[in-house]
This record gives structure tokens, sequence and C-alpha cells, in this order.
């Protein structure tokens, strides 16, 4: 199966909100920020970033949580999983938690982001680690190591 070819499909905790991915992500990520880990009750939260084309949620209209700010987490109305995020500065890509997918144990963090902020005793397996988010003109390369470094 080619990276094209890849499919995956999952959804959030109840299945009312269905996710369907063609291709492989962009990158995989892990936030160790405050506010991912009081989102996710968790010490970080898991993301992969997709082309917004590639991606189809379908099911219940996904809801708007969290700060309702510049980064929009979304959420399903009726469990409240998160599902994932959007924000202008992301363009046309979206930033799906990488749990709600079936495959979750097939995409491990390439890229840790807000290590400032990670609780301690947490350790990850991610090539790149950053004290806060790398500046978005960093993306390209990370983008492009990870397809060159990434089955």
């Amino acid at each position: 199966m080619t990276a094209t070819d890849t499919v995956m499909q999952g959804g959030c905790r109840c299945g009312q909100v269905t996710v369907k991915v063609k291709g492989r992500p962009l990158i995989n990520m892990a936030c160790h920020c405050k506010g991912c880990q009081r989102m996710t009750a968790s010490a970080f939260s898991l993301s992969a970033l997709f082309p917004e084309q590639t991606v189809e949620i379908a099911g219940l209209e996904p809801v708007i949580g969290g700060m309702h700010g510049e980064l929009r987490h979304h959420f399903c109305p009726h469990c409240l999983s998160w599902i994932f995020t959007r924000a202008e500065m992301l363009g046309p890509l979206i930033n799906i938690r990488a749990t709600m997918l079936d495959g979750a144990a097939d995409l491990p963090p390439f890229i840790e982001t807000c290590v400032s902020e990670k609780l301690p005793r947490v350790s990850l397996p991610a090539t790149h680690s950053f004290e806060n988010f790398p500046a978005m003109e960093d993306f390209p390369k990370l983008i492009a190591e990870f397809a060159e470094t990434t089955p």
C-alpha cells in the first residue's frame, strides 16, 4: 500500500462523529501544553496533521470547545470527545487527534511541543523536541524530514 492509498478511519468515543483520512499525515505531534493536558485529562495530546481535502468528517456536526480563540478545537456534541483542531495559521490543514483514528498505534509523535510545560517523568519517542511551539517557517523542513524518515 502506498502513502496515497492509505485510508484510516475512526471517530469519537460514542461513534456519532466519524473521521476518515486518505493518505499519510504530513507530521505526527505530541503537545505538552497545560491546555492540552486539561482538554485530554492526560499528560499530553497526540495529533496528526493532514491536508484538509484528505479528511472527511461525518455524522453529528462537531462543536467548538476549548478557549474559542485562534485555535478552533472541535468536539463531538454528544460525548464531547476532542476530535480535531483547525487554525488560521495552519491554512488548509487539519490537526486530527491521533487517538481518534483506529490506527493510532502507527502514529508515533515525530515532534513534541511545549516541553517547557511537560509533566515530570513523561518521556516520548519524538525525534524533535521544542520548548514551545516551533516557528511556522520551520514546519516545511520538519514535514519534509518526517516524509523522508517515516515508512
